[in-house]
């Protein structure tokens, strides 16, 4: 049997969180999801009390991943999730509203696997995120290494 998948969503915007949340779990999609406000609460989840990674062992996640956060930038916690032994092979999905190509390529090549800008528009914004939560009902995640 496969672990159940745990959705880690490091999201500044209260409103964005639960317009994403919402419309995830309109999709269908009812893994638990665990919601961080700052990047600090969200590193401190994902990488334990020692830094190590170690916490998650075993742990099958998906990490969607606003970059512009009040206390650290996404971009850094990616890159720490990338270098983690433990935590690598975890899909970061970076949802976020800069759209710049820039900062696109820099966040593929720190190994962001989907990078999604939300529409300005709250319908197409919560239409995005249905579809999303259907892409998440048939991904296949690995868990965290051993």
């Amino acid at each position: 049997m496969t672990q159940p998948v745990t959705i880690i969503m490091i999201e500044d915007d209260e409103g964005h969180a639960r317009l994403i949340e919402r419309n995830i779990r309109r999709s269908g999609v009812n893994n638990e999801i665990v919601s961080f406000a700052n990047g600090t609460d969200a590193v401190k989840h994902l990488f334990g009390a020692d830094g190590s990674g170690l916490a998650q062992k075993g742990n099958a996640l998906l990490i969607l991943l606003d970059l512009n956060l009040p206390d650290m930038s996404g971009i850094d916690i990616l890159k720490r999730i990338k270098e983690n032994k433990y935590l690598k092979a975890s899909p970061v999905v970076v949802l976020t509203t800069t759209d710049d190509s820039q900062e696109i390529k820099r966040c593929y090549e720190f190994g962001c696997n989907v990078y999604i800008t939300k529409p300005v528009n709250y319908e197409n914004f919560a239409n995005a995120i249905r579809q999303l939560g259907l892409f998440f009902s048939v991904i296949q995640v690995p868990p965290a290494a051993p």
